[in-house]
C-alpha cells in the first residue's frame, strides 16, 4: 500500500497508527481538571465546565489544528516526521538549530514514557468497584497494576510484527472508539444543549481570570493534557502519509469535542447529587450503566494504541537521529515494505522497562497526570522555533515572525502553568531528558569536536598508494596475512578514504593479502535492492566495491562478496584463488578476513594541548562507540574471521615552542 495516497484503507490505519494519544485524553483530563480544581462541592460547576470546555477547545483548535495539521505538517522530510526531520530540512541554516533539536527530541521521547502508562491504567481503572453479574471487582490498586503491566508486556512483544499489521487490526477498533466516545457524549449533550456557549473563546478568556477558577493560570497543566498527543501525530506522519490524516482528523477533533461536552453537561446537570465531588472519572460516569463494562473494554483498546501510537513515534524519532549522527548506531528491523515501518529493539525494551517502572513507582493514574505533560511542553517550544527557520528558508518572513511571536507566548504560557508538576512527579520526566541529551550531546558534540582536532591528512586518497599496495601484495617476504583483506568503511566517489586505513595495512607490521578490498555499503529506500559496482583502479589487487542494500536486505557482507569474487573470476577480472587444501570440491574462493578498526586517542590524559572540555566530549563519544552496536554484528559477521585492531586517531598536535636542542 502506498501511503502517501488518501483512501479509505489509509485512513483506517490511519486512526489505529496515529491517533492513540490524542484520542485518549478524554479518559483523563476532564479527570485531571476536576482534580486539580479540588474535587469540592461546588456551586459553581457551571462556569468551570463551560470555561474547561472552552480551553480545551482552543487548544486543540491552536496547537494541533493550525499548528501541527496545517503548518507542521508541511515541512515533511521524504514524507517523514517529527522533530528531528524538521531539524535535518534547516539546519544549513544555523549551526545553533541543533540545540532545539537536541532538546526536543530528547525530551519527546523521555515524557512519552508516561503516554503508555496513565492511557493503560486510566481505562483499568475504571472497572475497581464495579460489578457486573456474578464479578465484582474491589478498589484495591494492587490487582490494577498487575492487570495494566501484563497488557503493557503484551503490546510491547508484538512490537517486532510490525505497524502494519497493528493498524489493520487496530484500525477498526479505533473507529468504534471515536464512535461510541462521540455518541456518548453527543447523548449527554442533547440533554442539556446549552455546553455549547463553550466553544466561544470568551469563555477560555474569562475563566483564566475568574475567581471560580482558583488555580488561576496553572489550570492550563491540566488543560494541556488534551494535546499532548499532537507531536506524536507529527513523528508518525511517515507512517501514514500527511493526507491520510488530513483526511481524518475532522472526524477525531469533532469526535473528541462531542466527548468533552457531553462530559460537561453531565457533570453540569449531576452537581447537585451527593457523591459527585468524588467520583473516580467523568468519562465513564457519564456513559449510561448497560454499556459501562462496553465502555471500560473499547477505553482499554485504545489505551492500547496509545501506546502504540508512542512507540512507533520513538521508533521513527530514533532512527532519523541515528541518520543525523546523533545517535549511535542501533539495529534496526523493518517488518512492513515500507522504509517507515520499522522496529528497534534496544529502544523498544528501554521503554517498556521505564514505562513499568513509572507505573509501579506512580501507582495511580491521578498521580501520573499530575507529572504528565511537563516535557512535552518543551518539545513543542523547540519545534516553534525550528518551524519558524523553515518558514524564513521558505520565503515567509512575516509569517514566520507572526508564528514564533503567537505560538512562542502560548506554549511558553502552558510551559510556565506546567512548572507545577515538577514537584509532583515531572522530575522524573526531565531527569530522563536529561539522561538521553547527554547521550545525544556526547555523541553529536563528541564528534564535531573531533573533527575540528584531526589533522588536515586524515583523508587520503586511495590512488595515492596503489603502487605500495601492488608491491606488498607480491612481496613473498611479508608472510600472506589473508587471501581478501576487507576493510569497511567509506570510500568517496574522488577515492578518498580514512587514513586510519592505510596506517592499519601500511605501518607497523604490513598486511600482505591477495586482494585489497574497500568496500562502502549503501543502504537504499527501496526494499529489497540487492546490487553492486566494482571499480579496479587499473589493478588486478586492489578493488572498490559501492554494494547496494534495500532496507529490508540483511547485511551479510561475507556472503555477498563470495558472490561478487566468483562473479568477477568467472568474467576473469580476479585471478584464480583455488585454495591448495579446501572440505568443498572445486572450490575458486580464498580465505576472507575483515578488519575493524576502533579509532583511540594515543592517551587522552596526555593530549595537554586539547582543551578539557573537547577532551570530556572526545572520550565519551569514543566510549558510547564502544558500547553501543560493534560492526560485526551491524554486517552479519559475527561467525566470519574478523580482526578488531585499535588504531590512532589523528589528533593534529600544536608544535611547542619551547622545546630546544641542547
Amino acid at each position: 500500500m502506498t501511503t502517501q495516497k488518501l483512501t479509505g484503507v489509509g485512513m483506517l490505519i490511519t486512526l489505529g497508527i496515529v491517533y492513540g494519544d490524542i484520542g485518549t485524553s478524554p479518559l483523563y483530563v476532564m479527570n485531571a481538571i476536576i482534580d486539580q480544581a479540588g474535587r469540592r462541592e461546588l456551586t459553581t460547576i457551571t462556569p468551570v465546565m463551560l470555561g474547561s470546555i472552552s480551553l480545551i477547545f482552543w487548544t486543540l483548535m491552536l496547537i494541533t489544528t493550525v499548528k501541527y495539521i496545517l503548518l507542521a505538517m508541511r515541512a515533511d522530510n521524504r514524507h517523514e516526521g517529527g522533530i528531528f526531520a524538521l531539524y535535518a530540512l534547516v539546519r544549513n541554516r544555523a549551526k545553533w538549530l541543533i540545540l532545539p533539536a537536541l532538546i526536543g527530541g530528547a525530551a519527546l521521547l523521555a515524557d512519552g514514557t508516561l503516554t503508555p502508562a496513565v492511557t493503560v491504567t486510566s481505562a483499568i481503572e475504571g472497572l475497581k468497584n464495579q460489578t457486573f453479574g456474578p464479578f465484582h471487582f474491589s478498589g484495591e490498586q494492587g490487582w490494577v497494576l498487575l492487570v495494566v503491566t501484563g497488557i503493557l508486556v503484551g503490546l510491547f512483544l508484538v512490537q517486532r510484527v510490525g505497524t502494519q499489521l497493528i493498524g489493520w487490526s487496530f484500525g477498526p477498533l479505533m473507529l468504534i472508539w471515536f464512535s461510541f466516545i462521540g455518541l456518548v457524549g453527543l447523548y449527554n449533550l442533547a440533554a442539556d444543549p446549552a455546553i455549547l456557549q463553550a466553544l466561544s473563546p470568551l469563555y477560555a478568556l474569562n475563566f483564566l481570570v475568574s475567581p471560580d477558577n482558583r488555580q488561576g493560570v496553572f489550570i492550563l497543566g491540566s488543560i494541556f493534557l488534551a494535546t499532548t498527543g499532537a507531536e506524536a501525530l507529527y513523528s508518525d506522519m511517515g507512517q501514514v502519509g500527511k493526507r491520510n490524516i488530513y483526511g481524518t482528523w475532522p472526524f477525531v477533533y469533532l469526535m473528541l469535542m462531542l466527548s468533552y461536552l457531553g462530559q460537561g453537561a453531565w457533570m453540569i446537570r449531576h452537581a447537585e447529587q451527593a457523591g459527585v465531588n468524588r467520583l473516580v472519572n467523568p468519562f465513564y460516569a457519564m456513559v449510561p450503566s448497560q454499556w459501562r463494562l462496553f465502555a471500560i473494554g473499547i477505553a482499554t483498546i485504545a489505551a492500547i494504541i496509545a501506546s502504540q501510537a508512542l512507540i512507533t513515534g520513538s521508533y521513527t524519532l530514533v532512527h532519523e537521529a541515528i541518520g543525523l549522527k546523533l545517535l549511535p548506531r542501533l539495529r534496526i528491523k523493518f517488518p512492513g515494505n515500507e522504509i517507515s515501518q520499522l522496529y528497534i529493539s534496544t529502544v523498544n525494551w528501554l521503554l517498556c522497562l521505564v514505562t513499568l517502572s513509572i507505573v509501579w513507582f506512580f501507582r495511580t493514574s491521578s498521580n501520573m497526570e499530575a507529572a504528565y505533560g511537563l516535557a512535552i511542553t518543551i518539545t513543542m517550544l523547540m519545534t516553534t522555533l525550528l518551524l519558524h527557520a523553515f518558514l524564513q528558508q521558505r520565503g515567509h518572513r512575516h509569517l514566520a515572525t507572526l508564528y514564533v511571536v503567537a505560538f512562542g507566548l502560548l506554549e511558553s504560557l502552558f510551559l510556565f502553568a506546567s512548572l507545577a508538576k515538577f514537584i509532583r512527579g515531572g522530575y522524573v520526566t526531565l531527569c530522563l531528558t536529561l539522561v538521553i541529551l547527554t547521550v545525544m550531546v556526547f555523541w553529536y558534540y563528541g564528534n564535531q569536536r573531533r573533527s575540528a582536532h584531526v589533522a588536515e591528512d586524515e583523508h587520503v586518497s586511495l590512488l595515492d598508494f596503489l603502487p605500495q599496495l601492488t608491491a606488498l601484495s607480491g612481496d613473498e617476504r611479508v608472510p600472506l596475512f589473508a587471501t581478501n583483506l576487507v576493510y569497511v568503511g567509506h570510500v568517496t566517489a574522488d577515492y578518498e578514504i580514512k587514513r586510519a586505513v592505510v596506517y592499519s595495512i601500511l605501518d607497523q607490521q604490513p598486511k600482505r593479502a591477495a586482494v585489497y578490498w574497500f568496500v562502502t555499503v549503501n543502504e537504499t529506500d527501496t526494499p529489497y535492492e540487492c546490487s553492486y559496482a566494482v571499480k579496479t583502479l587499473g589493478t588486478d589487487n586492489v578493488m572498490d566495491v559501492q554494494l547496494y542494500l534495500g532496507f529490508k536486505k540483511p547485511q551479510r557482507l561475507n556472503v555477498y562478496l563470495r558472490q561478487i569474487v566468483n562473479d568477477l573470476l568467472a568474467s576473469g577480472n580476479l585471478a584464480d584463488q583455488t585454495p591448495r587444501y579446501a572440505s568443498e570440491p572445486g572450490r575458486q574462493v580464498g580465505n576472507f578476513k575483515f578488519v575493524m578498526l576502533n579509532q583511540q586517542l594515543q592517551d587522552l590524559g596526555a593530549q595537554d594541548d586539547l582543551p578539557p572540555l573537547d577532551r570530556w566530549l572526545i572520550g565519551g563519544r569514543l566510549l558510547l562507540q564502544r558500547i553501543s552496536l560493534s560492526p560485526q554484528h551491524w554486517y552479519g559477521l559475527e561467525f566470519s574471521d574478523v580482526v578488531e585492531e585499535r588504531v590512532p586517531l589523528f589528533i593534529a598536535h600544536a608544535p611547542d615552542r619551547t622545546l630546544r636542542r641542547r
